[in-house]
């Protein structure tokens, strides 16, 4: 039985950095997004290192998901990997969020949930499998410079979410857990800096982790991998702050 693995928001990021590894242990990966182009440029890059299979999904709408979740057996039959990677963040002041704002945040959460709960349905079957979230920083300390009252609170709730999943499908050999990154040079900042500019942008952040700079996403892949895999297997319910040392002290 080949190895199959899943990737929600893969097609770029810590997301992509992810498939690559697991892509070089020979682990077939489906990589599900939500623009074509992303999808098609991402999936032509990775199919030189190993199987990739590309999946259009819109995690805001409903019908798309269920759409997702009724096909996931044609999808990845085999499935034992799954990495929620996909966000969106864009700071902004509590007192002017608006319903909208909160619900993009949520939303992902919703997806998440769901089609978690169908991978999970899956592994069970499977024998088992492992299961990463991509939480945040934001989830566990308020940053006043960045203002993200509900981004912060999705990211919570997703740790929460990882903790209380460890717990349900530990029976079923399905491990569960979550990483929690600090800044990291991904096109999630492209909501409000221009896409060009992240990199250079980003830079002025080096000093706000005691480790002396932002992260890439190769840092968060390396320990998503580890998670993943069995070198971990005493590993469940963990929320691993992989974030260059903020949450131990600040510069």
């Amino acid at each position: 039985m080949n190895k199959q693995a899943i990737i929600v928001g893969g097609t770029t990021g810590m997301g992509k950095a992810t498939a690559e590894l697991l892509l070089k242990d020979g682990i077939e990966v489906t990589i599900i997004g939500r623009s074509d182009k992303n999808l098609k440029t991402t999936g032509e890059e990775l199919s030189k290192i190993g199987t990739v299979k590309t999946v259009g999904l819109d995690l805001f709408d409903s019908e798309s998901i269920q759409n997702f979740i009724n096909n996931l057996k044609t999808i990845a039959p085999n499935v034992k990997y799954l990495v929620n990677a996909a966000g969106y963040f864009s700071p902004k002041p509590f007192l002017e969020h608006t319903s909208e704002d909160y619900n993009i945040y949520h939303n992902f959460n919703k997806a998440f949930f769901f089609i978690t709960q169908a991978v999970a349905n899956q592994m069970k079957e499977n024998g088992g499998g492992s299961i990463v979230n991509i939480g945040s920083m934001w989830g566990k300390q308020a940053v006043k410079a960045t203002p993200s009252s509900a981004y912060s609170m999705a990211k919570a709730g997703l740790h929460s979410l990882t903790q209380h999943l460890a717990m349900e499908l530990a029976e079923y050999n399905i491990r569960v857990n979550a990483v929690s990154p600090a800044v990291v040079v991904t096109p999630i900042y492209g909501s409000f800096i221009e896409e060009d500019k992240i990199e250079e942008t980003l830079q002025g952040f080096n000093d706000f982790h005691p480790i002396g700079r932002v992260g890439r996403p190769e840092d968060i892949a390396n320990t998503i991998h580890f998670l993943l895999k069995d070198n971990s297997s005493w590993v469940t319910g963990a929320i691993w702050d992989i974030d260059g040392g903020v949450m131990a002290g600040r510069n």
